[in-house]
């Protein structure tokens, strides 16, 4: 019948070892990582990419216009393809007229099905090139969320493989204690001489 000690790692006794003492020391340093450090890893990695995206929108949002455009004819085989995770996009031929310079006309991305004569929104930057919107405070917050959870995730397996890697130490060092104390005992054991 076998009864366990609690804390006998903790408590002076002659069979503890300096082995037992680390690996107690790391169970405590490992609980009080995971549970304190890797969600502070993910608050400051959230507060970092939070900031980054939101200046990201904004430089995006100062250099992209959004124009109302009329559909006037597709590009030859088009195929679709995904754009800004809207869904499946076309480009077509678009014509729309800016106040001051008269009527334009440019290749965009339009939404797949979209007929000749539609009215479509496009988003172009300050070189005249189709962009796709710029990212709305609904990405900005999954990117944050994204990023956090990553960092936490991260903080916490860096955390387990430290763990692992002490603990691989502690049990080789414990194996070596037992190995020269066993070259002590064994003589005694089977009468065979060191």
């Amino acid at each position: 019948m076998g009864t366990r000690v609690r804390g006998w790692r903790w408590r002076s006794n002659p069979l503890r070892r300096r082995s037992d003492v680390v690996e107690a020391w790391t169970v405590l340093a490992v609980a009080v990582l995971l549970l304190v450090g890797a969600p502070v890893a993910g608050v400051i990695g959230a507060w970092w990419a939070h900031g980054e995206a939101r200046a990201v929108a904004a430089e995006q949002r100062a250099d992209r216009h959004r124009v109302r455009a009329e559909v006037v004819g597709r590009t030859s085989n088009a195929l679709p393809s995904v754009q800004g995770g809207r869904g499946q996009t076309v480009r077509a031929s678009v014509r729309w007229t800016e106040p001051g310079s008269g009527p334009r006309t440019a290749t965009a991305r339009v939404p797949a099905g979209t007929d000749r004569g539609d009215s479509v929104e496009v988003w172009f930057d300050a070189r005249g090139r189709n962009v796709p919107p710029p990212p709305n405070e609904t990405s900005v917050w999954q990117h944050t969320l994204t990023v956090g959870t990553c960092a936490t995730g991260g903080a916490g397996a860096l955390v387990l493989l430290g763990r692992a890697v002490v603990l691989g130490a502690a049990n080789r060092r414990r194996m070596a204690e037992w190995e020269r104390e066993w070259a002590l005992t064994e003589p005694q054991w089977t009468r065979r001489r060191a």
